[in-house]
């Protein structure tokens, strides 16, 4: 072979080395950009529900009691008794509302249809149990997630009185050595409303009680409490004279700070639920998770 066809098969040689060089560096771009595009996408979906999780928990939404009307817009935190809303809060009923039309509250409305998603209020109490809402966690590796730490109110809206804040008392007891509280109940609230005094655990065998009003006066400690949950209607019922329509009736626990809520129920209300900390505020995770 001559110097020319050496020199046109070293040209040959060089073109492929060129061109494979060519397609290493295309392939590895490509995969550079893939990789840079995942990253994007992903920090995108995190700083989605990051910012809709803090939104979430710091708005009531509107109207601030949407759960009971149609919502203009979305928003879980607890509005306190004087309108105020109550920073990093997620209302129970609010939560559960959100519950029944997720893909339109959230997949459409908040995410813009772009992922799934799901909601999880973990209680630190662990006698009450978690909620989760949305969709079922898929098996993949991308799910991503957020976590806040936040007040829940659970069933608090039902709660008359607590007797770990101070209240009037018809016998002037001390309330160094005591927990007096007071509530005013219309007779025909007990054919619509159940009523239990609820006791935490530790509150048992430890304390007792008793059940008066302005025009009769139980002298003495009471009645010692052995169960954590007291019905309390026959009680009630019993207290109110013939031509009465309204009482104010007083509950004297014989400790101080006693670890016990008034409250007063539905009539349908689910008797497992009973439980002192499902009616006081209690700190939870609020989990949100979300993936393509």
């Amino acid at each position: 072979m001559d110097n020319s066809g050496n020199f046109t098969l070293e040209i040959v040689v060089v073109g492929i080395i060129i061109l494979l060089i060519l397609g290493i560096i295309l392939a590895a771009t490509e995969t550079s950009q893939e990789k840079i595009s995942k990253i994007t996408e992903n920090n995108n979906i995190e700083k989605t529900i990051s910012e809709a999780c803090d939104s979430l928990i710091n708005d009531a939404g509107t109207p601030i009691n949407w759960e009971d009307f149609k919502a203009k817009r979305i928003g879980l935190a607890i509005v306190n008794e004087d309108d105020n809303i109550v920073p990093n809060s997620v209302s129970y009923f609010k939560l559960l509302e959100l519950g029944k039309d997720y893909d339109n509250y959230v997949t459409k409305r908040i995410f813009d249809n772009k992922f799934h998603s799901s909601m999880e209020l973990i209680p630190r109490e662990t006698s009450i149990s978690s909620v989760k809402i949305g969709d079922n966690d898929r098996d993949t590796d991308n799910v991503y997630s957020v976590n806040r730490l936040v007040k829940c109110d659970f069933f608090k809206k039902y709660a008359v009185c607590d007797f770990l804040n101070d209240g009037k008392c018809n016998h002037n007891h001390n309330q160094k050595a005591y927990s007096c509280n007071y509530f005013k109940l219309f007779k025909g609230n007990l054919k619509s409303m159940n009523y239990y005094l609820l006791f935490d655990g530790s509150e048992k065998n430890d304390v007792k009680y008793s059940i008066d009003t302005t025009h009769f006066k139980n002298f003495g400690d009471g009645s010692t409490v052995h169960e954590t949950e007291i019905y309390l209607n026959n009680d009630l019922g019993d207290l109110f004279e013939e031509d009465e329509t309204s009482s104010v009736i007083f509950i004297h626990l014989n400790k101080k700070d006693t670890k016990a809520v008034l409250v007063g129920v539905p009539k349908d209300f689910d008797k497992n639920k009973l439980n002192y900390n499902y009616f006081t505020a209690q700190t939870c995770d609020f989990v949100i998770k979300a993936w393509s």
